[in-house]
């Protein structure tokens, strides 16, 4: 079935998002910060906030726990638009010539709905989209699939003909299981050459 409309992934796909580059600033050495980011300020921890919990609650939780990296876990919310690194300019290309096309385009991330609005300043592309279901706002998050399941009511979409692009397998998993055509995510290279087999982009 011909693609009707495009899903992209945020993170990762289109934004440069760490926190090693707040963290590099505010510790000694890489062991250091690995350490903090592995065992304090952990991904899990921050999905958490993905998945609609306050940046208040989540930082006084590991403020309790680990009271001695305070002003640290405390930098996580109050300099976290320092964790955002550049646009990947090449992906951000493809997406300008599938919204020029007049293809429908769409995104799906896993974000704080505190933080999202910070991206939405910095990065004129994101006004592009013609619906955006940001994990945060709606307290579900990727790879449940009933954000999936909410995306395609939300924006009337026929999974059957809608292309979801993201860099995590696990999504794509989820992705399928809802009917959405599925392409992973490795570099904007790969990525046009393969809209390209679609027939929606050029070489």
């Amino acid at each position: 079935m011909k693609i009707q409309n495009i899903v992209f992934d945020i993170g990762g796909v289109l934004i440069d998002w760490n926190p090693r580059y707040l963290y590099r600033q505010l510790l000694k050495n890489e062991a250091e910060m690995e350490f903090f980011l592995n065992n304090i300020c952990t991904s899990e921890w921050n999905a958490q906030q993905d998945a609609g919990r306050s940046f208040r609650d989540g930082v006084a939780l590991l403020k309790q726990q680990y009271p001695e990296y305070a002003a640290l876990i405390e930098a996580y919310e109050l300099r976290w638009e320092e964790m955002l690194g550049d646009a990947f300019h090449e992906t951000v290309e493809i997406l300008r010539d599938l919204k020029s096309s007049g293809m429908p385009v769409y995104a799906l991330t896993n974000w704080s709905a505190e933080t999202f609005p910070v991206a939405r300043k910095k990065y004129d592309f994101l006004s592009w989209f013609d619906g955006i279901l940001v994990s945060g706002e709606v307290k579900l998050k990727k790879p449940d699939i009933r954000i999936f399941q909410l995306l395609l009511e939300r924006f009337k979409l026929d999974a059957s003909s809608t292309l979801y692009i993201d860099d995590v397998m696990e999504n794509l998993h989820a992705a399928l299981q809802v009917g959405l055509r599925p392409l992973h995510f490795q570099n904007a290279a790969q990525l046009r050459a393969a809209l390209h087999k679609f027939g929606l982009t050029q070489a």
